[in-house]
């Protein structure tokens, strides 16, 4: 694979200059563990119908990895190819990014939600290799799925199945005893290390690249504004396939030589007996999660008084979740924003926290830059809203075949594509967005291409998804439509429709609203504002 990862040249010197880029890659931190620590737990895995979790030492993680690797290279991976895999949290997901790592793979993981209109486009043009699913999990055969997508993926060398029977199990393929010892190139500093989709505004998923430089800069500045280190147990319930998942869940653990405790299906009342039996002191997620432990304790479930922090990002913080949690469990929320493409950018520290988390989004992380501009690139007054721009270490190295979509300019200025303001402290607030996309749960719905599908039923003539509020996600999604004559078209027609279409059922929408007329300018322009207003009813109606 021909990465082309086209902003990383004029940022190598001077980020290595200030020693922002350490050149040090994941092999290198896993090593120290393996030399320094190697009975230390590394990875406590949580599996749903399980009562008992998977633990491993950094010493057994350290012979799976060696395993996995060589049998990756086996099977004809190498240097620059792509790994796909769709897991939930699991020792497996770790493994697998630190064997890639090893070989000098790029590691692209993938959400479990996807299905099979998503994936298909998402492995043929990242061209992978080798992907990995489980059989099963949340009572979807995954098995069965990725084997009918086979005839349409001419890249793929190999499915392997986790508890699969067949000859292609994960352990008969990747935890053999018969291969070769590892003789190859590992993953260098500005390789590409990790690839990830994320949804835009064009329609289809767009490949974020990752170098370890650019990760691991975002990584040592968050260590260092949290307080957190080698001592610290950290709770993985956060999608791992996320890169808040997979770079604060997954790969900080290894660096700090620490421990995570891994959940695959979110039960908060579980997670607080995890809490509590494990020690954990710290970890990362959307605000619902938050909100559903407050929920549990609440109804009587114990707390903890070693869980002091979490840092909460993908969509803004209620501040009654800030104060129920520090009141109910003695636990510090910290408020975050970034991007797939870059990283946490801004976070409210620790002592600051029930001062700000609840009505900003933080500052931004040494090494980061932010400014607030207006249509014409002039940069606002404290406290006026406008376009979000930043720039700095953590910015990823471009989209994946798609340089014309980078959004950056000539002096290294990333276009966010939020709006936000900033207050006379430097802490900014997200208090809109630019793109068209909608965030439920900390999820990016990919509003165009739903759209699109939409657009394709034959009783649709206009259509246009918004977001509108709800207390628990942060947004919910509506679809309005105006039909064509004579033409019907219900809730349960949409949801009919789109599962034939294949879509992730996370990406439907909750409500459907059929419109007469759609708001337009005179130029015929859908005027979603005007939709935004009458969906935001919704979520008032049912906060009353």
């Amino acid at each position: 694979m021909n990465f082309d990862p086209v902003l990383l040249a004029s940022r190598m010197q001077p980020m290595k200059a200030q020693g922002l880029w350490r050149d040090e890659t994941i092999n290198l931190y896993f090593q120290r563990a393996l030399e320094q620590c190697p009975d230390k737990p590394a990875i406590v895995s949580y599996r749903a119908g399980l009562d008992d979790p998977i633990r491993l030492s950094y010493r057994e993680l350290g012979e799976r990895v060696d395993r996995i690797a060589r049998g990756l290279v086996a099977l004809g991976v190498g240097p620059a190819d792509v790994v796909s895999w769709q897991l939930p949290n699991c020792w497996e997901f770790i493994a697998l990014a630190l064997a890639c790592a090893r070989i000098g793979a790029a590691a692209n993981p993938v959400m479990p939600i996807f299905r099979q209109h998503e994936l298909n486009f998402m492995l043929n043009f990242g061209e992978s290799k080798v992907f990995i699913v489980p059989q099963r999990f949340r009572n979807h055969d995954y098995e069965e799925m990725a084997r009918g997508m086979l005839a349409g993926l001419p890249h793929l060398r190999q499915l392997v199945v986790i508890d699969g029977e067949g000859d292609d199990s994960f352990d008969k393929v990747l935890l053999r005893d018969d291969t070769p010892p590892l003789s190859g190139p590992e993953l260098g500093p500005d390789d590409i290390m990790l690839l990830m989709y994320t949804s835009g505004t064009t329609g289809e998923p767009k490949g974020v690249m990752h170098t370890a430089n650019t990760l691991f800069s975002n990584l040592h500045a968050y260590t260092k504004v949290m307080g957190i280190g080698g001592d610290d147990i950290v709770l993985g319930a956060s999608p791992m396939a996320h890169l808040t998942g997979f770079g604060y869940l997954a790969m900080l653990p290894v660096i700090l030589n620490s421990t995570t405790v891994l959940l695959d299906v979110w039960d908060p009342k579980r997670a607080l007996q995890i809490v509590r039996d494990e020690g954990v002191t710290f970890s990362m997620a959307s605000a619902t999660f938050v909100a559903d432990m407050c929920l549990a304790v609440e109804n009587g479930e114990p707390t903890s008084d070693k869980f002091t922090l979490f840092v909460c990002a993908g969509a803004p913080i209620p501040p009654v979740v800030v104060e129920r949690a520090h009141k109910l469990m003695g636990l510090t929320v910290c408020s975050a924003w970034g991007m797939t493409e870059n990283g946490a950018v801004t976070v409210t520290e620790p002592a600051r926290a029930l001062e700000k988390s609840g009505c900003s989004d933080g500052r931004p992380l040494p090494g980061i830059e932010v400014k607030v501009v207006d249509a014409a690139g002039t940069e606002l007054k404290t406290g006026e809203s406008g376009e979000l721009l930043m720039r700095g270490a953590s910015l990823f190295a471009g989209y994946l075949k798609r340089p014309q979509l980078n959004a950056v300019d000539a002096d290294g200025w990333f276009d966010t594509g939020d709006i936000a303001f900033v207050d006379d402290e430097g802490y900014i607030r997200i208090s809109g967005r630019s793109k068209d996309v909608v965030i439920r749960g900390g999820e990016n719905v990919p509003v165009v291409e739903i759209e699109n599908l939409l657009y394709k039923h034959p009783a649709i003539s206009l259509v246009a998804v918004v977001g509108y509020p709800d207390r628990r996600y942060g947004e919910r999604v509506c679809a309005f439509v105006a039909l064509k004559p004579g033409c019907s078209f219900t809730f349960e027609d949409m949801t009919a429709y789109l599962t034939e279409q294949q879509v992730s059922k996370t990406y439907f929408p909750e409500r459907l609203e059929v419109l007469e007329q759609m708001p337009q300018t005179p130029s015929g322009k859908l005027q979603k504002f005007k939709l935004r207003e009458m969906a935001r009813q919704f979520g008032e109606a049912k906060s009353d």
